[in-house]
């Protein structure tokens, strides 16, 4: 089973006091390359996403948005030692005894002090990020499916050129064997039948594409087996396509015949075309 690279998940989650908001987005890449975008997240948290993508996915450039909110907390506090010792500084000065209000001390720095933070539920986030990755990983395959379709059906078109280029090479090869016979009769009244086929073997030989063709079987088979994987490989079916296209550019190098050359080049463009497919696949 084949798995995009690219992908879309998210996932919101939200209770009394918080409200989170998760996105994860994912493009093709030769590595795993993840990124993390929020100022909430403490390193646990952040290790815990980090953990989960990797377990789930092995290649494609991965961002993750967290968007986190939730209800502040204020606290206030007085510092009574410095508050203490402010008084006693003022008395010491006016020589008197001093009651202080609070607008005297509020713009006192150090003595009152006003602490608001914010919590969000660990919990939550996890459960939030475990949400938009399955419909992450869910997109990929969905993604995957349509690309492995897009990959049979040009592979099965390769394999019926092969084919025509098959049949109708052995007529092709049957006919030059019969017209450079001829050809070599025509131009010497006395010649060796011998030497004659052996000069023909040695030709048909030179434009003998069965090795080319059955090497050309060969890939097709295994990039259909490919797909058939639990967990097919991007990199694999791109190595199987790059020997794919040697033997049909070596196989259109051999025929000189217009027709069959045709069929050769075209082979080569579905093979492009699937190269091309091949690097969105994980």
């Amino acid at each position: 089973m084949i798995k995009s690279m690219t992908g879309f998940g998210l996932s919101e989650s939200f209770d009394k006091t918080s409200n989170i908001s998760i996105e994860i987005r994912g493009v093709n890449h030769r590595f795993l390359e993840l990124s993390i975008k929020s100022s909430e997240l403490g390193n646990d948290i952040e290790d815990f996403i980090r953990e989960g993508i990797s377990k789930s996915i092995n290649r494609g450039k991965i961002e993750v948005k967290i968007k986190a909110k939730s209800s502040s907390k204020t606290k206030y506090d007085i510092n009574k030692k410095l508050l203490k010792m402010l008084e006693k500084s003022l008395e010491a000065a006016l020589k008197d005894k001093v009651n202080l209000n609070f607008s005297d001390i509020k713009d006192v720095p150090g003595i009152f002090n006003i602490e608001t933070s914010k919590s969000v539920d660990k919990k939550l986030i996890k459960n939030c990020f475990n949400k938009a990755l399955r419909a992450f990983v869910d997109s990929r395959k969905k993604e995957g499916k349509r690309i492995e379709n897009v990959l049979l059906k040009k592979t099965k078109s390769i394999e019926s050129i092969a084919l025509r280029i098959q049949k109708l090479e052995k007529k092709t090869l049957n006919k030059k064997i019969k017209n450079y016979k001829n050809k070599i009769k025509k131009l010497i009244e006395d010649f060796d039948d011998t030497r004659l086929d052996q000069e023909v073997a040695m030709l048909a030989l030179k434009h003998d594409i069965s090795e080319e063709l059955d090497r050309i079987f060969f890939h097709t088979k295994s990039i259909k087996e490919e797909f058939r994987k639990k967990a097919s490989s991007g990199k694999k079916i791109d190595f199987i396509l790059q020997e794919l296209f040697r033997e049909s550019n070596t196989l259109s190098v051999k025929i000189d015949d217009s027709k069959l050359k045709d069929l050769a080049l075209d082979m080569k463009l579905l093979i492009e075309e699937m190269r091309e497919q091949t690097q969105n696949v994980e």
